[in-house]
C-alpha cells in the first residue's frame, strides 16, 4: 500500500528542502526523500551545499584567510603576533561544527512544519509515483503524490584524464578533508571552484598550481573583472596556466605525475594531491524509470519551461538537475516558485537577476549582462567604474584591490549589469539585484544617499561615473 502525500520532494539541498517548507507553509502535506549521509553514516540534510560545497567551503576560506592575514598583514594594524602556527584538525573539527549546526536546523524546520522525511535513494515511476530503497534493501517502500518536485541536484564532474584515486586525486568534496597540508597542489580547472579551494590550502601553505584548459582567465565573469582577478590571484602565489590540457596523469608513490599540453608544447608536473574542480553535472542518473519517458538533453538536464514544470503532467524540476547556473539561491528560487505555483499562485523567478559570486580574496560578484556579451548582441550601453582604493573604508579595512563596475543602457539608462572584485562583494553584489529586479537606472542610484564610510558607497561613485560625475577620483585628461 504506497503512502500518500499532496507534495513529494525527491532531494534535501537548498532547492528540495526550501520547495519542501514553502509547501508545507502553504498547508501541503508534504515528503522530501533524500540519500545524503554524513561520515558516521547518519542521514543528514542539506544536501552537497551544506554537507560538501557552499557551507565547508566557505567556513574553511573563512578560517584560512584569518591564519592568512595573522601571518601577513595584522602588523599592518600595530598587532604583532608571535609564533603564529596552524592547527589544521582544529580548523577541520570548527567546518564540521558550522555544517551540523546548519544540517540540525534544517530537521528542526522540517519538524516544526510537519514535513515528513524520508530517507533513502528515490526512483521516479509512472502515474507520479516514486520508490524509495535504503541500502542494502531489496524492495522499497512505494509513495505517491498529486506533485512531485525532482530536486537531486549535481555531482561534480570527472575526466578520464585523472581518474579520483584514494585521497592523492579527490574531487571537490575530498579536498575539503584533507588531513594535512599538501607541499605542492595541483587543481585541474580554474572556475570558481578551483580557485576558491586553491586559495584555502595557498593560504595554509602549500604552493598551489591551476591547470585551466581554456585560452582565456575567467570568461564567465566580465573581462575586465577577469583581468583584475588574474593579476590579484597571480601576486597572491597562485600559479594560473591557462590553455592547459591535462593529457594523462599516474601516481609516483605518494605523488601525482601529470602531463599536459599548452601552446608551448607537452609539460609534465609532480604533485603531492590533485583537485579535479572541472564543474558539475546533473545528479539524474537512476532518479526516474524509463517508462516515464521524463525528458533530459545529452548532458543530462531535465527538460523544463519556464515555470520549472517537466513533460509530464504534476511533474517538476528544479535546482542543478535544470537548466541555468547551478547555484544554491536559484535552485531555492525555483524551489519557492513551484510551491506557490502547485498552490495556484502566479509566482515566477527572474533569471536576468540571478546573482553569482566566487569567495576568493578580492571576492567576485555579478549580476546581468557583461560588456562583452553587450558588445556581441549590438547593444549601445555606457559604463561607469570606480576603484574600492578612492574608498575611504576600504583604506580603513587595508583592503583596497578591484572595483564596481556598473553598465547602463545608452538610450533608457536601466542598468543592465553590475560586476565587481573587492572586499565584501558577495554583500555588495544585493543592492545591485534590488536595483535591477525594480528596473532601476543608474541615475536612480546616483540619486540615492548612501551612509560614509561604507565599501557601498563604492557602487554609488560607480553610479555617477556612468554620466561622468563621480566625486572621490581625478577627472580624466581629455585630449
Amino acid at each position: 500500500m504506497a503512502r500518500h502525500f499532496d507534495v513529494v520532494v525527491i532531494g534535501g539541498g537548498p532547492a528540495g528542502y526550501v520547495a519542501a517548507i514553502r509547501c508545507a507553509q502553504l498547508g501541503m502535506n508534504t515528503a522530501c526523500i533524500d540519500q545524503w549521509r554524513d561520515r558516521q553514516d547518519r542521514p543528514v540534510l542539506g544536501g552537497t551545499c551544506l554537507n560538501s560545497g557552499c557551507i565547508p567551503s566557505k567556513a574553511l576560506l573563512e578560517s584560512s584567510e584569518i591564519y592568512d592575514q595573522a601571518q601577513s598583514s595584522f602588523s599592518m594594524h600595530g598587532v604583532k603576533c608571535g609564533g603564529v602556527t596552524l592547527d589544521l584538525n582544529a580548523m577541520m573539527v570548527r567546518k564540521d561544527k558550522v555544517v551540523a549546526t546548519l544540517t540540525q536546523g534544517i530537521a528542526g524546520l522540517f519538524k516544526s512544519h510537519k514535513i515528513t522525511w524520508v530517507t533513502g535513494h528515490a526512483r521516479l515511476l509512472p502515474r507520479k509515483q516514486v520508490e524509495v530503497h535504503e541500502d542494502g534493501e531489496s524492495k522499497g517502500q512505494l509513495i505517491e503524490a498529486e506533485n512531485i518536485i525532482l530536486a537531486s541536484g549535481s555531482i561534480p564532474a570527472e575526466i578520464d584524464a585523472a581518474p579520483l584515486h584514494g585521497d592523492l586525486i579527490v574531487d571537490s568534496s575530498g579536498a575539503l578533508e584533507f588531513p594535512e597540508v599538501p607541499a605542492r597542489l595541483g587543481i585541474i580547472g580554474a572556475g570558481a571552484i578551483g580557485l576558491e579551494l586553491g586559495s584555502v590550502w595557498r593560504r595554509l601553505g602549500s604552493q598551489v598550481v591551476l591547470l585551466e584548459a581554456q585560452p582565456e582567465f575567467l570568461t564567465i565573469t566580465d573581462s575586465q573583472v577577469a583581468g583584475e582577478a588574474l593579476r590579484q590571484f597571480t601576486s597572491q602565489g597562485l600559479d594560473i596556466r591557462l590553455g592547459a590540457r591535462v593529457l594523462g596523469c599516474r601516481i609516483l608513490e605518494n605523488h601525482v605525475e601529470l602531463e599536459y599540453q599548452d601552446h608551448g608544447g607537452d609539460h609534465r608536473e609532480t604533485v603531492d594531491r590533485l583537485i579535479v574542480a572541472v564543474g558539475r553535472r546533473p545528479n539524474t542518473r537512476g532518479l526516474f524509470a524509463p517508462e516515464t519517458e521524463l525528458l533530459l538533453d545529452e548532458w543530462g538536464v531535465i527538460h523544463v519551461d519556464e515555470q520549472c514544470r517537466t513533460n509530464i503532467p504534476g511533474v517538476y524540476a528544479i535546482g542543478d538537475v535544470v537548466r541555468g547556473p547551478m547555484l544554491a539561491h536559484k535552485g531555492s528560487g525555483e524551489g519557492i516558485m513551484v510551491a506557490e505555483r502547485i498552490a495556484g499562485q502566479q509566482s515566477s523567478v527572474n533569471y536576468d537577476t540571478v546573482p553569482s559570486v566566487i569567495y576568493t580574496l578580492p571576492e567576485i560578484a555579478w549580476v546581468g549582462k557583461s560588456e562583452q556579451a553587450l558588445r556581441a548582441a549590438g547593444t549601445n550601453f555606457r559604463v561607469g567604474v570606480f576603484p574600492f582604493s578612492a574608498s575611504g573604508r576600504a583604506l580603513a579595512l587595508g583592503n583596497t584591490a578591484g572595483m564596481v563596475k556598473i553598465i547602463a543602457d545608452a538610450a533608457t539608462d536601466r542598468v543592465l549589469g553590475v560586476h565587481m572584485i573587492g572586499p565584501h562583494c558577495s554583500e555588495l553584489i544585493a543592492q545591485a539585484v534590488i536595483a535591477m529586479q525594480f528596473s532601476a537606472s543608474s541615475e536612480d542610484l546616483a540619486m540615492t544617499m548612501f551612509a560614509h564610510p561604507t565599501l557601498s558607497e563604492v557602487f554609488h561613485e560607480a553610479a555617477l561615473a556612468v554620466d561622468g560625475r563621480a566625486i572621490h577620483i581625478a577627472r580624466a585628461r581629455r585630449r
